[in-house]
C-alpha cells in the first residue's frame, strides 16, 4: 500500500510538473477513441489507437507500416487482452477484434480495429466495458468512449452521438446503457430526422413549392387560368402530395433494401433539374396535370436522395420497416405543414390580378436557383452564388409564409375594393375558350 501510494504521488508530481513546464505552444497529446454501435443482438464499433502513444505503451518503435506488418500479431493480441465486457447478469461477453487498418485522424496516424461484443444469450443488456489499451502503461493517456448509434435510444446520426465517459488510469471500466431504449424512441427519432431533412433541404422545399404554384389554376389553351373553386385546388394539392409520396417512398424502400443503388452526385444533379422542370411548368403548362406527373416522376429521384441518408443509420442494427415508416412519416408531416402554410394564401391570391406576377416571379427565382445547383452539382462551377439567400429562406419559414399570406390578403382586399376579383391574365372568362381547345389540369 505504501509503495503504491508513493508511486501514485510520484506520477502525480511528474504529470503536474510536466504540465507546468510545457510551453504554451505545445500540442495536446493524442487520445484514443472507442466508438460503439448498439444493436439488437450485439454491440459493434471500433477502437482508434494513436500509433505514437501506442509505441510508448508497448515500448516498441512503431510506424504506420510496422503496425500492419512486423508488429501486427503482437498488437492484435495486446489490444484484445485489454478489452473485456460483462453483461448485467455477470456473464462475460465474447470480444472479437477485426483486422487492423491505419487511418490519419486529426493529423496523427491511428491503428484502427473493428470490435464486436456478443452476449452469450444473444440479448443485449447494459454492459460493463473494460478498456485499458495504452492507459494501463501510459497514465497520462485517455480514451474517449462514445455511442454513435443506438436505434432504440434514438441515437442515429453523428449529431446524436452520446459520450459515455473517458477511460484513463483510474477509470478502466464504463457502463454502456444498452437496454434502456424502446421501439418508440427509435421511431420518433427517425420521424424527426425525416422532418429535419426536408425542413432544412432548400432543394426539396423549392421543388414542392413550385409544384404548388399551379395548383389553384387550370391549363386552358396552353396557358394558366384561375381554377373554378378552392375545392378543386385542394383536390389537386392532394394529388400532387400523394404522387410525390408514392414516388419517393418506392425508391427509398428499394434503395434501403439494396435493390437500387445510385451514386449521389447524379442524383443530386437530377434533383436540381427537377426544380427547373417544375418551375418551367409553373410558368407555362407543359402538359395537363403536369405537376402530378412531375411530382411522381421526380419523386423517384428524391427518394434516392432520402435513401442516402437512411443508409447511414445502421439499418441492419434496427428495424428496417420501423426506420422507413418513421422517416417517411417525418417527410409527409413536413410536406403537410408546407401545404397548410402556403396553399390558403395561394388560393386566395389566385383570385386576384397579382397572382400571375407572383407565380412568374417565384418560378423565375426557382429556375435560377435550380440552374445554379445543377451547375455546381455537375462540378461545372465550384460555388453557388445564391447560397446565402437560400439559407436565409430555409432558416426563416415563418417569415416567408407570413409574407406570402400578407401579400395575398392585401391583393384580395385591393381587388375587392376595385371590383376586379378574378381579373388579370390568369382569369377565366366564361365561354371564351372553345371546349375543343381547352385542356384542364
Amino acid at each position: 500500500m505504501v509503495r503504491r501510494a508513493l508511486l501514485t504521488l510520484l506520477l502525480t508530481v511528474l504529470v503536474l510538473g510536466g504540465g507546468l513546464a510545457a510551453p504554451a505552444s505545445a500540442h495536446p497529446q493524442s487520445t484514443s477513441a472507442v466508438l460503439l454501435d448498439v444493436g439488437d443482438d450485439r454491440v459493434e464499433g471500433e477502437v482508434q489507437l494513436p500509433v505514437d502513444r501506442l509505441a510508448v505503451a508497448v515500448d516498441r518503435d512503431l510506424t504506420a507500416g510496422s503496425v500492419l506488418d512486423a508488429d501486427r500479431d503482437f498488437l492484435a493480441d495486446y489490444t484484445a487482452d485489454h478489452i473485456g465486457a460483462t453483461g448485467a447478469d455477470g456473464r462475460p461477453w465474447t470480444v472479437d477484434l477485426g483486422e487492423g487498418t491505419v487511418q490519419v485522424i486529426d493529423g496523427v496516424d491511428h491503428l484502427v480495429y473493428s470490435i464486436t461484443l456478443t452476449p452469450p444469450d444473444g440479448r443485449v443488456t447494459d454492459v460493463e466495458l473494460r478498456y485499458d489499451v495504452i492507459v494501463e502503461s501510459l497514465v497520462t493517456h485517455r480514451a474517449v468512449a462514445t455511442v454513435r448509434h443506438d436505434f432504440d435510444r434514438g441515437i442515429l446520426t453523428a449529431d446524436d452521438a452520446e459520450t459515455l465517459g473517458v477511460f484513463d488510469f483510474s477509470t478502466p471500466t464504463l457502463t454502456v446503457p444498452a437496454d434502456d431504449g424502446s421501439w418508440w424512441r427509435g421511431f420518433a427519432a427517425t420521424a424527426h430526422l425525416g422532418t429535419e431533412h426536408v425542413a432544412e433541404g432548400a432543394d426539396h422545399l423549392l421543388f414542392l413549392a413550385t409544384l404548388l404554384l399551379p395548383a389553384p389554376l387550370v391549363a386552358v389553351g396552353g396557358r394558366w387560368r384561375a381554377g373554378p373553386s378552392a375545392r378543386r385546388s385542394l383536390v389537386r394539392v392532394v394529388h400532387v402530395v400523394t404522387a410525390f409520396a408514392v414516388g419517393h417512398s418506392l425508391t427509398l424502400a428499394l434503395a434501403a433494401a439494396g435493390v437500387v443503388d445510385a451514386p449521389s452526385r447524379p442524383v443530386e444533379t437530377l434533383i436540381a433539374l427537377s426544380i427547373a422542370v417544375s418551375a418551367v411548368h409553373a410558368l407555362r403548362p407543359l402538359v395537363a396535370r403536369g405537376e402530378v406527373l412531375i411530382a411522381a416522376g421526380f419523386g423517384l429521384v428524391h427518394g434516392l436522395a432520402f435513401a442516402s441518408l437512411v443508409a447511414d443509420l445502421g439499418l441492419d442494427r434496427g428495424s428496417l420497416v420501423t426506420t422507413l415508416l418513421g422517416f417517411n412519416l417525418g417527410i409527409e408531416f413536413t410536406q403537410v405543414l408546407v401545404v397548410l402554410a402556403m396553399m390558403p394564401a395561394l388560393v386566395l391570391m389566385a383570385r386576384t390580378p397579382v397572382y400571375p406576377a407572383f407565380r412568374v416571379g417565384v418560378a423565375a427565382v426557382a429556375l435560377v436557383f435550380s440552374v445554379s445547383w445543377t451547375l455546381e452539382r455537375a462540378t461545372l462551377t465550384s460555388v453557388d452564388p445564391f447560397e446565402g439567400a437560400q439559407t436565409w429562406l430555409v432558416g426563416h419559414p415563418l417569415w416567408v409564409a407570413a409574407g406570402v399570406t400578407a401579400l395575398a390578403v392585401a391583393a384580395y382586399l385591393a381587388s375587392a375594393r376595385t371590383g376586379r376579383e378574378g381579373g388579370g391574365p390568369d382569369a377565366v372568362e366564361p365561354d371564351t375558350e372553345p371546349a375543343a381547345t381547352a385542356h384542364r389540369g
